[in-house]
Formats: C-alpha cells, sequence, structure tokens
C-alpha cells in the first residue's frame, strides 16, 4: 500500500520519512492508506514553508475582489464533491451519513462568510486628525500561516480558518490528523483545480515532529489548532514562545440543565442528539446533564427512553444513530472512565459497553452510556471522556446547577433548557462557556460568529471563523500623512 503524498508547491510529493502509520477505518479495522511519520518530515516541512512564503510574495499584491473569486470557485467544487467528500469522511473518522453531510455543510457556510473579506477586511480613515494631517489604518496579510487539524472533524475546522486566510493575503499549509488524512488529500485534489499561485496551499503529513517543526520554523507567523486541552496548551505555549500568533482551541465538559418548566419531550430528544452525536467525540457534545427539581424523574425516565432508542452501527448504513470511536485505545479508554465513575460510587442507567454491530464485530462501537449520580467531588466528573456517555446528575435548585456549572476547568459551552425567559437571561448573563444554548443541545456558533471557548478550552485571543479569523490572519498598519498644500502655490 502506498504512503500518501504531501502537496507542496502545486504538486504531490512523496515525503522523506522512512516511517509509516496505518490509516484504519473504525467500523471494521480495515487498513485505508499509510501515512507517513517520523523526524524526517520536518525537512517536508522547510519544503513547504520555502514555497508558500514566495507564493505569499506574490499572493498579497493580488486584489482582494480577485481573491475571493478563487472562493467562489471552491465552493462549487465542494458542493459537487460533497456525497464523495462525505463518504470518506464516514469511512476514515466513522461518523454517520448525516454528520459527514452536515459537517461539509458548515464548511461550506465558512467560504461563503469568507467571501465576504473585501468587506470585512475593511480599514478606518479619520481626515485632519490634526490641521492638515490624515490618519488611516489598513489591513494586510501575515505570510505564511498553518493549521494543525484534529479527527473529529475531518473537513470542517480547517475551513474555520483557510479561506479567510487566503482571502486576506496569506499562504496557508495543513497538517492534517494522522488519524484521518484522506479527507484533507480529497480537498486539496478539489484545492489543485483552483487557480492559485504554486504553493500556496500546501499539506504535509505527519505527527508531533511535523507539528514542532511548524511551531518552530521563523517564516511561519500564525498557527490555528484544534484538539485536547494538554496538546492546546503545548501549542500555545510553543507558538508564542516563537513569537507567533495562535489559536489554540482546546477539549471541553460541557454542562447542560433542564429545568422543571422545560418542554421534555423536546429537551431530552435534543440532549440525546448532543450527548451522542459523533459518538461523543466532539467539542460541543453534552457531557454532563442536570437535573433541576426533577421529583418524580420525568426528565431521568424521558432521557433514558431517548437515548435506548439509538441504534450503533456502521455510519454510512440507513438507521444508524451512532457510529464507532476512532481507535481501540479510544474505546478502552472510554470503557476505563465509565468504570472509574461506577468505582467513584454512581449507578450506571444504561450500559454501553460490549457493543455489537453484526458484521462489523473488529468495531471500536460503544452504545450510548448513561452514568447516574457520578460524584461531584472525584475526578471523574472533572474529566473530558470524549465518548458516548452521559453523566447525569440531579440537583434541587438553579443557583446550586450553575455554581456548578461554573466551578469546571473548561468553559467551551453551556446550555439550559427552560421555558422561562427570565431564566434563561440569568444562565446566559452568568454561565462562565464561550458557547451558550438556550434550548439548543449543540450551540456551535454559524460562520459568521467565533467559535468561542473560555478557560481550558481555549489558549488565544481570536477564535476561528467570521469577524475574529479575518482580524487574525491580518496585521494592522497605522499611516499618518501630512501633504503640502500646493493649490496655494502659483504655476
Amino acid at each position: 500500500m502506498n504512503v500518501l503524498k504531501n502537496y507542496i508547491n502545486g504538486t504531490w510529493q512523496q515525503s522523506g520519512a522512512t516511517e509509516s502509520l496505518n490509516v484504519v477505518n473504525p467500523a471494521n479495522q480495515n487498513v485505508l492508506a499509510k501515512v507517513p511519520f517520523g523526524p524526517e518530515t520536518m525537512k517536508d516541512v522547510q519544503s513547504a514553508v520555502q514555497s508558500a512564503q514566495s507564493a505569499y510574495l506574490e499572493w498579497r499584491n493580488v486584489p482582494v475582489m480577485k481573491r475571493v473569486q478563487v472562493l467562489y470557485h471552491l465552493k462549487s467544487l465542494l458542493e459537487k464533491n460533497k456525497e464523495e467528500l462525505a463518504r470518506i469522511i464516514t469511512q476514515e473518522s466513522g461518523k454517520t451519513k448525516g454528520e459527514s453531510f452536515g459537517e461539509i455543510q458548515r464548511a461550506i457556510e465558512n467560504v461563503e462568510v469568507a467571501c465576504g473579506t473585501p468587506m470585512l477586511m475593511a480599514g478606518d480613515v479619520i481626515e485632519d486628525i490634526a490641521t492638515g494631517i490624515d490618519e488611516m489604518m489598513v489591513r494586510q496579510p501575515l505570510g505564511v500561516t498553518a493549521c494543525i487539524t484534529p479527527f473529529n472533524f475531518p473537513s470542517m475546522i480547517v475551513f474555520w480558518f483557510l479561506p479567510y486566510a487566503i482571502a486576506t493575503g496569506n499562504a496557508f499549509i495543513v497538517k492534517p490528523s494522522e488519524k484521518v488524512p484522506l479527507t484533507m488529500v480529497k480537498l486539496f485534489e478539489l484545492f489543485h483545480e483552483l487557480d492559485l499561485p504554486k504553493g500556496l496551499l500546501s499539506m504535509v503529513h505527519g505527527g508531533k515532529d511535523t507539528v514542532d517543526a511548524l511551531l518552530d520554523h521563523e517564516q511561519i507567523k500564525a498557527i490555528s489548532f484544534v484538539g485536547s486541552t494538554p496538546v492546546a496548551r503545548y501549542i500555545y505555549a510553543r507558538g508564542t514562545a516563537n513569537g507567533k500568533r495562535v489559536q489554540a482551541q482546546g477539549g471541553a465538559k460541557n454542562p447542560i440543565v433542564i429545568l422543571p418548566d422545560a418542554d421534555i419531550e423536546m429537551s431530552t430528544k435534543i440532549i440525546a442528539d448532543s450527548v451522542y452525536g459523533c459518538a461523543g467525540q466532539r467539542c460541543l457534545a453534552a457531557s454532563t446533564v442536570i437535573t433541576v427539581n426533577d421529583g418524580k424523574g420525568e426528565v431521568k425516565d424521558a432521557l433514558y427512553e431517548s437515548v435506548k432508542s439509538r441504534t450503533t452501527g456502521y455510519g454510512w448504513d440507513n438507521g444508524t444513530d451512532m457510529g464507532p470511536v476512532i481507535t481501540p485505545e479510544s474505546k478502552k479508554r472510554i470503557e476505563g472512565l465509565i468504570q472509574k465513575g461506577l468505582d467513584e460510587g454512581a449507578n450506571l442507567l444504561i450500559d454501553g459497553r460490549n457493543a455489537k454491530v453484526s458484521g462489523y464485530e473488529k468495531g471500536n462501537f460503544i452504545a450510548p452510556t448513561i452514568l447516574e449520580n457520578v460524584a461531584t467531588d472525584r475526578e471523574l466528573i472533572r474529566t473530558e471522556i470524549f465518548g458516548p456517555v452521559m453523566s447525569l446528575l440531579a440537583m434541587q435548585t438553579v443557583d446550586e446547577a450553575l455554581s456548578f456549572v461554573n466551578s469546571g476547568n473548561y468553559g467551551n459551552m453551556a446550555c439550559l433548557f427552560t421555558g422561562s425567559g427570565a431564566s434563561a437571561r440569568r444562565f446566559r448573563n452568568e454561565a462562565d462557556a464561550g458557547n451558550i444554548g438556550i434550548n439548543i443541545g449543540v450551540a456551535a456558533p454559524m460562520a459568521q460568529f467565533p467559535f468561542s471557548g473560555w478557560k481550558d478550552s481555549f489558549f488565544g485571543d481570536l477564535h476561528g471563523q467570521g469577524k475574529h479569523a479575518i482580524e487574525f490572519f491580518t496585521q494592522t498598519k497605522v499611516i499618518i500623512e501630512r501633504w503640502p498644500n500646493i493649490w496655494s502655490r502659483k504655476f
């Protein structure tokens, strides 16, 4: 089986790496491809940066109205190839068909928003800031920029950054997850059709060696990252120490609060979709569900009924609600955390361990799981499980629930289900999280808004998407100028 190639200087090039890793279908363990790996990939980064710098010097002088024409073409290519991309996503990440199509749609929406860059990157001018002196602020590109993407969204995440980076005049290098590189390979086949300078878009495979080479290279001016909190902290620390702009999205432990006045039927269905969508492997998956004053257990019973009816299986099969987790190691880790919760005193309301799917017996399947009465003073309640596990807590008051929500280290998302506008207003004002949902289970910002995140869920200042992305990929230049009054001269 051939090892996947890098895309450098507008051509497909073999990596210099002597080692490789298998790219595995998580539903059946079939090897889909091999990806280069090892210290030799650092030379691949050097080559990519060299060609990217040359392309940037050409591209930065292309008028912004012409730069965004490329994005209109890209939007068309993504739409035409949506089904093939979705199949690849499901094959290498395990997502359901609907989740894969939804991910591509979110990518397209970011391309659409980035088409507005001619307005979004406009500067400011004040005439006569002093007598006869004008002052203006313009936005200019940074240079060579790079992105390190996670396994859980093989296509969407890169589009939080890429279209904005090139629309504002930068070059862009992608390091895809070694677990799911095939989607990015297909995307770069589409990028190859765009009218861009050779080297403006590059892809370099690999692992930590590749990442470190990107973080250390002096000509790379900005790094975008999405992944776990420990790695995000590492990326931010090493990147900023080398003088780079860094936006590093970390992990999460997202709470959902259900008040007694919530619509139970609607709420429980939405919450189940939040917890178990993408097999719980997304940074906006609900993890801890808090019922408030549910004395008769109506919400608990409704959640149980909603969860137990969900079907686990191969993602492209019709009727599948949830696919496998990404690796056997992830499966083992998640099942170990379930046992840890039990050891800490939780009750197992639904046990998804040892799930078997006919025809996919080797798959990394864990069925939906509910742990009830998880100890709030033990380790599991603070640990990001990143799998299809709901921790169900019962509390008596809104104050108690809100205090718990704000006590965690993470701050990616917090959601409230209620019929009260006053309760919603208080929650959205006081909850310490960057993305707030009111009767919404996955508070994923549309492309016009930044994908926010607080506390240990984000390291940096400017987030991905929308105006934040435009600001991140540009630097401001202030010009102050005075011109002699030639009209007073006699000619």
